[in-house]
């Protein structure tokens, strides 16, 4: 009765090696299977293994090795002109481009500032610059003129007191409207508005006149005839 125990223990550790030895055999069947090299890549085995590890030669795509070949030969002359040579910089090519900008940009302020009374005439007779005039009014003026024009920081555009014009006419307005007066608060426009929009305002405020503004600011300025 005391041996029989003794034989179950013994079987079960019987039992456990083998389960140990199965394992470890699955395992090697398992590396062989993971060592073996396909008929067509045999070619493509390298001479050295690592740790049981052998290496495949795959070599790059034709078309990666063409292209870092390309790029490579253009590097040569791109480094002699720009490094050796007097190739244009960043800073350069942006100088360049910024004094054209500014040629363009002056032009553009010579041609705005320059009033043709035939040009604003057949431009303002248009609906278009009708329409034009008070959207350019609305978004740029009524911050300081109120929508209607009777004025609110700035002064009221519906009487016939004026603080920087002289007389009451197309070009003078439309000029102040290009250069402003920033010594009494108006902002010169020339840069900012286009030159339509410069000749649709001025026909604007000029129709301005005469009419009757929900809040009407005391008059300033000189009263100018017609």
């Amino acid at each position: 009765m005391k041996k029989l125990p003794t034989m179950h223990f013994l079987t079960a550790k019987q039992s456990l090696m083998k389960t140990k030895e199965a394992t470890m055999t699955n395992e090697n069947n398992k590396s062989k299977q993971e060592n073996i090299v396909l008929e067509d890549e045999k070619d493509l085995v390298m001479d050295h293994e690592y740790d049981g590890i052998q290496e495949l030669n795959h070599p790059l795509p034709s078309w990666w090795t063409g292209v870092w070949a390309l790029s490579f030969i253009f590097s040569i002359p791109y480094f002699m002109y720009y490094v050796l040579m007097d190739g244009p910089t960043l800073l350069d090519t942006y100088k360049v481009e910024m004094a054209e900008m500014q040629k363009i940009i002056d032009a553009e302020a010579a041609n705005t500032a320059n009033f043709d009374i035939q040009a604003y005439d057949s431009y303002v007779a248009t609906p278009a610059a009708k329409e034009l005039g008070n959207t350019v009014f609305i978004e740029n003026c009524a911050a300081c003129h109120l929508d209607d024009g009777g004025g609110d920081i700035g002064p009221n555009l519906t009487d016939k007191h004026w603080i920087n014009i002289t007389k009451l006419d197309p070009e003078q307005i439309y000029k102040f409207v290009v250069h402003g007066n920033e010594d009494k608060g108006m902002p010169a426009w020339g840069d900012i508005l286009s030159k339509e929009d410069i000749m649709a305002v001025t026909d604007h405020v000029l129709a301005l006149q005469g009419t009757t503004p929900a809040k009407a600011k005391e008059p300033q300025g000189e009263l100018l005839s017609e």
